[in-house]
């Protein structure tokens, strides 16, 4: 297993020019971004046509394409592979016609507790959370984005801090009022 401070230094050899550490990377973040995919597949419904060798390549190409963007680190880069992967399966359940509330709709469950969740807000549609994090991009986007690297992404709140610059006690407060705001907009009005 590499060390997080090989994968960023290959990183920034790739940033500064270095066509080969491109091809160096993969083998350095593959059994990362292999798991990370496989732990979004467990989420999903049964028989799903996805399979995460498919799912972490797809977002490796997708990542590796945007050479606008500069990774810091290993860290940075798993918490960008999280966002692509999920918008790969929220694509894909929409594509597949899967049916708002129910149905053969993708779910997912949010009650979180390896990340210290205190709230349950049940199974919900991965259509219905991806919608509600786009709408809690639009109003906090820094919130959106910790819940993509530590829910998506399984980062630490030092990991998720380092990514996004900021220290660890503002990621532990976003995460808080992100998790309240979710679990708000996904039980519904009815809650």
């Amino acid at each position: 297993m590499p060390t997080p401070s090989e994968v960023t230094r290959t990183f920034l050899r790739w940033r500064d020019g270095d066509g080969s550490a491109l091809e160096a990377l993969l083998p350095l973040v593959y059994d990362e971004m292999r798991r990370l995919a496989g732990s979004y597949l467990r989420m999903e419904r049964e028989g799903h046509t996805l399979q995460p060798t498919a799912l972490a390549h797809e977002a490796y190409i997708r990542l590796i394409d945007q050479r606008s963007v500069t990774w810091e680190s290993r860290a940075h880069f798993m918490g960008l592979a999280a966002q692509a992967m999920r918008r790969i399966l929220a694509d894909h359940a929409r594509r597949h016609g899967a049916q708002k509330r129910g149905g053969s709709a993708a779910r997912v469950s949010l009650s979180l507790e390896e990340h210290d969740v205190a709230a349950d807000t049940g199974d919900v549609d991965i259509q219905e959370l991806d919608t509600a994090l786009e709408d809690l991009a639009n109003l906090e986007p820094r919130q959106a984005r910790v819940v993509e690297l530590r829910f998506f992404g399984g980062l630490s709140i030092e990991e998720a801090g380092e990514v996004l610059a900021v220290s660890p006690a503002t990621v532990k407060r976003d995460w808080t009022l992100a998790r309240a705001w979710l679990f708000r907009e996904l039980r519904g009005p009815s809650a």
